[in-house]
């Protein structure tokens, strides 16, 4: 009897742990908000997408886009714009910035390759 209740006991602890370890904040995804184009050549001189030429741009925004901004530190030296207020982090591929408008991030992939590219150009 006393290992039926042991068993029963080790059971509930640990079937507790992993219905508490479930609910944890940092480990599920999260909504956002963004937007995306499909589109051939470059981002400057944007095509309409082809079977062999296929990137995509992503730009996301609100709370997505604050947090990515505030993993990215320090601020770029190079920015897109002198506004005051305006200010950029940019690593590798993926450019944030924050300014009167809020926090936007952008990055990109090569759909044929699945490579990053970038995702905005100033």
């Amino acid at each position: 009897m006393k290992k039926l209740w042991a068993v029963a006991f080790g059971a509930i602890t640990v079937f507790s742990l992993a219905y508490a370890g479930g609910s944890s904040d940092w480990g599920e995804y999260k909504q956002f908000k963004g937007a995306y184009l499909i589109y051939s050549n470059t981002l400057g001189e944007q095509q309409p997408p082809t079977p062999h030429d296929r990137k995509i741009s992503f730009v996301v925004t609100g709370a997505v886009a604050r947090d990515m901004f505030d993993s990215m530190a320090p601020d770029s030296k190079e920015r897109c714009s002198l506004e005051k207020g305006y200010r950029q982090r940019d690593k590798e591929n993926v450019s944030c910035l924050r300014d009167d408008d809020g926090y936007r991030c952008h990055f990109g992939f090569n759909l044929r390759s699945g490579k990053s590219i970038a995702g905005s150009i100033c």
